[in-house]
């Protein structure tokens, strides 16, 4: 009676496991694409006289682009300029400094997709004389994907088409293979 007892467990043990490795597993194509819920923008109003730079987190953040992730983000750059172009507003400018700022935010995003830092400050802290907008995704893995989502939320589609003169975007691909949008613009 003891063996049964003890092989009933060992069965139920691994089926449970089974279980919950398979849903843990999840595919690429079974995963929802996201955008933060509303995009962030800050105005002349939030200015103080204290400017945020966060050297550490830059440093950290400088090569975390893979090719694939940086040329991916490059052309969702070119993609948001053709919109802006069709519209008849100018192209941004990509900015390295706003570069920067995107790989931290992007990288920030993989344990607190929010427009909150994980350090619980506000997500232009990274640097406060570049940063004026944001806009976030995770789980798109093609520019078209991420500029189309950006483009169908009003919110960011607003950022998008704002009078902001320069930008850049940033892809962080997670260990689990999720990729981490950042956008961030500036004047």
């Amino acid at each position: 009676m003891r063996k049964s007892m003890m092989k009933m467990l060992v069965v139920t043990l691994l089926i449970v496991s089974m279980a919950a490795m398979s849903s843990c597993g999840a595919k690429k194509s079974e995963i929802k694409e996201q955008l933060d819920e509303v995009a962030a923008s800050r105005g002349p109003e939030d200015v103080s006289d204290v400017v945020y730079i966060d050297e550490n987190a830059i440093a950290l953040a400088a090569d975390a682009a893979t090719t694939e992730t940086a040329g991916t983000a490059k052309a969702a750059f070119d993609l948001v300029n053709q919109t802006r172009v069709a519209a008849g507003l100018p192209a941004l400018t990509w900015n390295p400094g706003l570069e920067q700022a995107c790989y931290v935010r992007a990288q920030e995003c993989q344990s607190l997709f929010s427009h909150t830092r994980p350090n619980g400050y506000d997500w232009w802290t990274v640097n406060s004389d570049l940063m004026w907008g944001e806009n976030l995704a995770m789980h798109y893995y093609d520019a078209n994907s991420a500029v189309n989502a950006w483009m169908a939320s009003p919110t960011h589609r607003a950022n998008i088409m704002a009078g902001f003169t320069s930008g850049a975007i940033a892809i962080h691909q997670a260990a689990d293979g999720t990729w981490y949008w950042a956008q961030e613009f500036g004047y």
